[in-house]
């Protein structure tokens, strides 16, 4: 096998750079909407979230067991609710730059860290709005 030169090195970082926030974004995605059925099956501080059959025909019952099939409504709402979030703050985050900086850049302190504190951010706060905005979620006592 031949021996690596700089440049050869050098490409691959840049490759791996590239496709590594590419894949964190899409795993971010996928751990969320994985994470959701354990929160609806888990009692965290004295509260659960309740998944509920069709709301729309009169009676909602309780679903005892979820399934990821359940949850894809769920989950788009609550992914919605969480970049309407992020959004919010993003534009606060903007605003503030502007009034206690003064560069010409509004953009230079954001990189794709500083926008997943602002999703994990955004999830804490979801969870409190979610049985407010979701019609099959419900907040108990457990």
């Amino acid at each position: 096998m031949q021996e690596l030169s700089n440049e050869v090195l050098l490409a691959l970082s840049q490759i791996f750079l590239f496709w590594f926030a590419i894949i964190w974004s899409f795993t971010l995605l996928v751990a969320l909407f994985r994470s959701l059925k354990y929160i609806f099956n888990s009692c965290h501080k004295g509260y659960k979230l309740n998944l509920l059959s069709c709301p729309s025909e009169g009676e909602s019952e309780v679903i005892k067991t979820i399934g990821y099939g359940d949850l894809v409504k769920v989950f788009r709402r609550w992914l919605m609710l969480i970049i309407w979030l992020v959004g919010a703050q993003m534009i606060l985050a903007v605003a503030f730059t502007k009034i206690f900086t003064f560069d010409t850049a509004i953009f230079e302190w954001f990189n794709i860290y500083v926008l997943y504190a602002f999703v994990l951010v955004a999830g804490y706060f979801s969870f409190m709005l979610l049985g407010t905005r979701c019609k099959k979620v419900k907040v108990v006592k457990c």
